[in-house]
């Protein structure tokens, strides 16, 4: 079946950096678009970070994370990168993978409901 792993997070301080993965299995990781999304504690939205087209040729980064965060992909590993870099406080959050159901990111690419397949999350922590 379809699963998405993420793996990375910790504590870190402010101006850190962290790499999450998202490990994935049961398909084909070069024919879906795979988002990054973010919830901070003690909110119950979702905030989309960052997205990848299938064969990473597209990508999408929301304002705050642009120019510190980088998407990549690789998939003779099946896996999906967020390279986290100048982190800050207000980046504290579970950090979740979602598979697209497009090779291109969604048109409504920021909206959670557009996914159907999530992981299980890892937390972040920036903080001294």
């Amino acid at each position: 079946q379809v699963q998405l792993v993420e793996s990375g997070g910790g504590l870190v301080q402010p101006g850190g950096s962290l790499r999450l993965s998202c490990t994935t299995s049961g398909f084909i990781l070069d024919d879906y678009a795979i988002t990054w999304f973010r919830q901070a504690p003690g909110k119950e939205r979702r905030e989309g970070v960052s997205c990848t087209s299938s064969v990473g040729n597209s990508k999408y980064y929301v304002d705050g994370v642009k120019a510190r965060f980088t998407i990549s992909r690789n998939a003779a590993k099946k896996t999906v990168y967020l390279q986290m870099d100048k982190l800050q406080p207000e980046d504290t959050a579970v950090y979740y993978c979602a598979r697209a159901s497009t090779k291109e990111c969604p048109v409504l690419t920021w909206a959670p409901y557009v996914y159907h397949d999530w992981g299980q999350g890892t937390m972040v922590t920036v903080s001294s």
